[in-house]
């Protein structure tokens, strides 16, 4: 059949395939009308395409108590950033000679909103003296600024926990379950015997050994701040604490595995460093979300705790568990030095508690109603 030539159609539809298609606008519209009022109500009432993520936002913003949750832990981050920076008083600050006169000479605690005779001084020359809001410990140090920075090494440690756990936690989980059979099964075999360690004993041998061995070449870096009791703790938390995402992710992995995508990755020669970075992982993210909030509260607590028992950061560095250890001595006539610590650390944990099961609710599918 040459170009051109007609097909040998019957004589009336040979007509129609002469006639050119044309779209009548007018005819469009006489369908378009014939929707009654609650198609039309309908069709106003229906929400945009959105993404997993969005819609796990969208939810977590609508439950009140994680919402409240994460607005005080907001403002919480602002002060330990903020406060810091424009105070006057360093949380080392020590005014060793001039001891306030309402107390015994013995220590220098000043109540809250009180002054030193230096302070006193400088307010009758006509200078302005920033207030101690929670008064001072026994060696003159405003106690307000000494809080705030247990606060900023709390979450510090809590963050630094979580980004541990969730780099790598996610990938070992990710190659555990991909590969499966004897990988699998010596990969989960190495997390049970983590599992089986102590992981405050390690601490407690890692911080005397790095006391002995580097504890004076740290003089003079940014980790002497720290001491080695905090740096002990941290390689415990990248060592010990990432066994209980590696399980979760493994779940998660044995069952999107299967899924047709995967599949179809695999048909068209993908490796697999390609496929657990590009679709098992991100599409497992719900459950590290989740786990990873719950990770920093868990840190936060063991940490304050270690430094309860003298295993954190080295003075003068304030922790919130330091903190509560040194208000130890003085419980009996000055129990707010101990209330004021203890009381952020139970804020800073059941807020982060509270938006951990926020973000739960929110990104775990099986839980959606």
């Amino acid at each position: 059949m040459k170009f051109g030539q007609k097909l040998p159609f019957p004589l009336s539809l040979q007509a129609d395939y002469d006639r050119p298609n044309i779209f009548h606008l007018a005819d469009y519209d006489k369908e378009t009308k014939k929707a009654n009022n609650d198609e039309k109500a309908a069709q106003t009432h229906l929400r945009p395409s959105t993404s997993f993520f969005r819609d796990s936002c969208h939810r977590l913003l609508k439950n009140p108590v994680a919402l409240v949750a994460g607005i005080i832990l907001i403002i919480l981050i602002l002060a330990i950033i903020i406060i810091p920076i424009d105070g006057v008083y360093p949380y080392s600050y020590t005014d060793m000679l001039s001891v306030s006169h309402n107390y015994d000479n013995t220590y220098n605690y000043l109540a809250p909103f009180q002054y030193s005779d230096t302070e006193k001084a400088l307010q009758a020359a006509g200078q302005f003296v920033w207030p101690h809001i929670f008064g001072t410990d026994s060696a003159g140090r405003d106690y307000f600024i000494r809080v705030i920075y247990g606060c900023r090494i709390s979450l510090f440690v809590g963050l630094f926990a979580a980004v541990i756990v969730l780099i790598i936690g996610s990938i070992y989980g990710a190659v555990s379950g991909y590969f499966g059979g004897k990988v699998d099964m010596i990969m989960m075999r190495i997390v049970d015997v983590i599992y089986s360690i102590p992981d405050i004993v390690i601490i407690i041998l890692l911080s005397v050994v790095f006391n002995k061995t580097i504890g004076n070449s740290l003089d003079g870096t940014p980790l002497a701040k720290l001491g080695p009791g905090m740096i002990s703790i941290f390689i415990v938390f990248a060592l010990l604490y990432w066994v209980g995402m590696a399980r979760l992710v493994r779940g998660q992995v044995l069952g999107l595995k299967e899924q047709e995508y995967v599949l179809a990755a695999r048909s068209i020669g993908a490796k697999p460093s390609f496929i657990i970075r590009k679709h098992l992982i991100p599409n497992s993210m719900s459950v590290i979300i989740i786990a990873a909030g719950l990770e920093i509260p868990s840190a936060i607590f063991t940490e304050s705790f270690l430094s309860f028992i003298g295993i954190g950061v080295s003075a003068p560095m304030p922790s919130l568990g330091s903190l509560c250890s040194d208000a130890e001595g003085a419980l009996t006539n000055y129990p707010y030095l101990m209330f004021i610590p203890a009381l952020f650390i139970c804020v800073l944990v059941l807020c982060l508690n509270l938006v951990g099961d926020g973000l739960r609710d929110a990104f775990d599918p099986k839980l959606q109603r």
